[in-house]
């Protein structure tokens, strides 16, 4: 079973306890404006062009004449004569069994640390054989695993992987549909009824909001109450702006210029206040 995927990521710890591979998936079937990972949304290999890398030597031009034209089909044959690094490709096929072996490679730290293996994205469960045989082939291995999910899909799908998966992630971006759909270009209604129908089944879930000032920030208390309901804390990622320089090395506008990324100091008084409603550790 082969999967696309644009990066695996060793020793993050941002993904789920401990130290973790992070395994990111590329296709996506929401269009959130602030998302980071803008080579996450097409499930097809793209190519990234970082201008302020570029020197004008020409050597892309050398081996295929559509460089730096609105022709470009994204080949690649560009990238390895780029000796800059302002070319590279974002999208690889990989069988699972490969990917399973460098997320193995590190598995000491993950008995030592309490961490394991993330499945994240884009969306990991719209490449659903492929990562059913990922994480199949992770539990043989007796690694702890977790899959971030915004729950834009199938209940049936989740159900697959239900036995293989320690710890969902589960995104909730807005409870307010309209708002919803505004901000990621499809309703929540099937991520709300996902959301519940998950909570059900007793697995470990921790709801994370992407906190975007000007955006969502407004829906945060009321993020906190649904995921109070179902029994489950909230986790509130503050926005950041790291991946701008992904937009323009995609040739796409920045699409949230006027969101500010909150201070620290905000995002863990705002979190120590909504955690005290509930008795929460506030993170």
């Amino acid at each position: 079973m082969t999967g696309m995927i644009f990066d695996i990521q060793r020793f993050s710890i941002h993904d789920g306890p401990g130290i973790r591979t992070t395994v990111f998936f590329k296709g996506c079937n929401l269009r959130c404006l602030w998302c980071h990972n803008p080579e996450s949304r097409s499930a097809k290999p793209e190519l990234m062009f970082y201008k302020e890398k570029c020197v004008g030597c020409g050597e892309c031009r050398k081996v295929c004449p559509r460089a730096f034209t609105a022709d470009c089909i994204a080949e690649g044959d560009c990238v390895p004569a780029c000796r800059h690094g302002a070319r590279e490709i974002s999208g690889r096929t990989e069988t699972a069994r490969s990917v399973a072996a460098t997320v193995l490679r590190d598995k000491a730290f993950y008995a030592q640390s309490g961490g394991g293996a993330t499945l994240s994205g884009g969306e990991p469960l719209l490449q659903l054989g492929f990562a059913v045989e990922l994480l199949s082939v992770l539990k043989e291995n007796g690694v702890h695993t977790a899959v971030e999910t915004a729950g834009n899909v199938p209940f049936s799908a989740i159900e697959t992987v239900l036995p293989l998966v320690d710890l969902f992630l589960y995104d909730i971006k807005g409870i307010d549909p309209e708002k919803h759909k505004k901000n990621t270009g499809v309703s929540n209604e099937r991520i709300v009824e996902n959301a519940r129908a998950l909570a059900e089944t007793q697995k470990d879930i921790l709801f994370r909001m992407p906190y975007i000032p000007a955006y969502n920030d407004a829906e945060a208390p009321a993020v906190a109450d649904f995921a109070h309901s179902l029994g489950r804390d909230l986790e509130l990622m503050a926005y950041h702006e790291i991946g701008r320089g992904k937009y323009a090395a995609l040739g796409r506008d920045y699409p949230t210029p006027d969101a500010v990324p909150p201070e620290p100091a905000f995002m863990k008084a705002l979190a120590e206040e909504i955690g005290a409603r509930y008795e929460w550790s506030g993170v």
